[in-house]
Parts: structure tokens; C-alpha cells; sequence
């Protein structure tokens, strides 16, 4: 087993630990983050209905214009989808959520993110 099986495996088994205990429902929805080395993803999802209410990314066209940087990959474009997601979060009517960290460290990126959202208004 090479290391990025390992390191994939360990993420699974804590993100499932995790999602034990983190269910998002219509008044607090759950915050989901995906990061891969060269983009972050997040999406507000309500998993008693099964559906995902808004999203933002590093690729969406608005935080490529320059506000993200070069790379999708770094704490600068993490904090710009954070802004995002919590400006379409508060837009759709959603001010308190749950955070889901994915399985990640809550350090770097996702960290970025979650302090970005924080400032935008989210409730966690």
C-alpha cells in the first residue's frame, strides 16, 4: 500500500467518524469542504432533503478574476470562497450552519475558509 492509498484511507475512516455526528438539517445546514491540491470546493447541503442549496469553488468565474491569485490552491483562494459561499449562503437565507470539515485538519486552507465564512456573516 503506497502513501496516498494510506493517506486516503485515513481521511475516509475520520470523515466517517465525523459524519456520525454532523448531519445538516433545513435550519442548520451542513458546510462540506473538498480541497485537492490545486482547488477548494464547498457546498451547503441539507441532508434530510438530499439536496446541495449553494456552492463555490475556486474554479467559479467571479473569484478567478484575479481575487483567488494564480492558484486555486492557496489560503488566499480559500479565503475568497469562503466570502462567497457566505454571501450565497446569506442570499439564500441561511445564517447558521454546521461545519463539516471533511475528514482535513482544521489548519491552512480549511481553516482559511471557515474564519472567511465566519467573517461573512455564517453562524457556526
Amino acid at each position: 500500500m503506497d502513501i496516498c492509498t494510506q493517506k486516503r484511507s485515513r481521511r475516509s475512516r475520520r470523515r466517517k467518524g465525523l459524519r456520525k455526528t454532523i448531519r445538516g438539517t433545513p435550519m442548520r445546514p451542513r458546510l462540506a469542504v473538498f480541497r485537492s491540491p490545486r482547488h477548494i470546493y464547498v457546498q451547503i447541503i441539507d441532508d434530510l432533503a438530499g439536496k446541495t442549496l449553494c456552492a463555490a469553488s475556486s474554479l467559479d468565474v467571479e473569484l478567478t478574476d484575479g481575487s483567488a491569485g494564480k492558484s486555486g490552491g492557496n489560503s488566499d483562494a480559500a479565503i475568497a470562497v469562503g466570502k462567497a459561499v457566505a454571501q450565497r449562503a446569506i442570499k439564500a437565507g441561511i445564517s447558521q450552519i454546521v461545519f463539516d470539515r471533511g475528514g482535513y485538519l482544521y489548519h491552512g486552507r480549511v481553516k482559511a475558509l471557515a474564519e472567511a465564512a465566519r467573517a461573512g456573516g455564517l453562524k457556526f
